[in-house]
C-alpha cells in the first residue's frame, strides 16, 4: 500500500502562486508516475499535471506554462508550482501515484493511489 498526503494549500489572490506537495510513503516503486488532479466544484475531476520517474512531464493546456511540477530522484516528493492562478484554478486538488507504470497519463484509471486532497481557493 501507499499513502499521499498533499499540502501547500490555502487562500490566495489572483495573479498570486502557491507551491503543493506531496509526500508518498509506503511500498512505492521507481517505475511510477505522480500526477496532480483538480476538483471544483459542481464539476468532474480533471488532469492537471504528472511527471514520470524519468522526469517527462505533462500538462493539461489550461495550466501550461503557468503551472510546473517537479519531484525527488525517487519521485516520493512531488511538488505543482503554481503561477499566475486565476479564479478557474480554485478547487481542491489530489496527487495520485501509478503502481508499477511509468507511463505519462492523463487518465485517472491509471492512478492506484490517492491522496485527501488539499484545497486551493483565488479570491479575484
Amino acid at each position: 500500500q501507499v499513502q499521499l498526503v498533499e499540502s501547500g494549500g490555502g487562500l490566495v489572490q489572483a495573479g498570486g502562486s502557491l507551491r503543493l506537495s506531496c509526500a508518498a510513503s509506503g511500498r512505492t516503486f521507481s517505475d511510477e508516475t505522480m500526477g496532480w488532479f483538480r476538483q471544483a466544484p459542481g464539476k468532474e475531476r480533471e488532469f492537471v499535471a504528472s511527471i514520470t520517474s524519468g522526469d517527462i512531464t505533462y500538462y493539461a493546456d489550461s495550466v501550461r506554462g503557468r503551472f510546473t511540477i517537479s519531484g525527488d530522484n525517487a519521485k516520493t516528493t512531488v511538488y505543482l508550482q503554481m503561477n499566475r492562478l486565476n479564479a478557474e484554478d480554485s478547487a481542491v486538488y489530489y496527487c495520485a501515484r501509478t503502481t508499477r507504470y511509468p507511463y505519462s497519463d492523463i487518465r485517472e484509471s491509471a492512478y492506484a493511489y490517492w491522496g485527501q486532497g488539499t484545497p486551493v481557493t483565488v479570491s479575484s
